[in-house]
């Protein structure tokens, strides 16, 4: 399979304001080089707790054809800020709920409170669209719990056709 590129978005209002650093991005970063996927980060963006932006930056990038995977890290929670679903959804063209439900059932196990996160996974063009909570123990758990299907659904993303995956 080719190299998987990757865009890694931040959405954070105080990183992207510049009080505090991002550790979300770097922590997906991290569980990517760790899994083995081949892959090649070719975007790092940070935005602000905005749907709108979200979905500008999700459009922009799925659209351009430059990214096979588009990870957000941030904004998935419940607080009155937290948009990212929202701006995922709105520019999705189709959503794989069952990605986002592997991901709060595998990290849910030791950690109850991710049953109030909310993930989405979702296509656009053919990039696979990924929404990842802002922790950064929280964004590599559940990017772990999902990396073993993903060089599969881009590869059905680019139109071959892959066997399935054994586990």
């Amino acid at each position: 399979m080719p190299t998987i590129r990757v865009a890694i978005i931040t959405v954070s209002d105080g990183v992207a304001a510049g009080e505090r650093p991002d550790r979300g991005g770097p922590a997906c970063e991290d569980a990517l080089r760790a899994s083995g996927v081949e892959h090649r980060v070719v975007a790092r963006e940070t935005i602000p707790d905005e749907a709108k932006q979200v979905a500008r930056v999700v459009r922009l990038r799925a659209d351009a054809g430059e990214a096979d995977l588009i990870l957000l890290t941030g904004g998935t929670g419940v607080s009155p800020r937290d948009r990212t679903p929202e701006g995922v959804r709105e520019v999705l063209e189709l959503e794989v709920p069952g990605l986002a439900e592997k991901m709060r059932a595998e990290t849910a196990r030791g950690f109850p409170a991710a049953y109030l996160s909310r993930q989405v996974v979702g296509v656009r063009r053919q990039s696979l669209v990924v929404a990842l909570p802002g922790s950064p123990k929280g964004a590599a758990d559940c990017l772990n719990a999902i990396l073993s299907l993903v060089p599969h659904a881009i590869a059905l993303l680019r139109g071959e056709r892959p066997e399935h995956p054994a586990s």
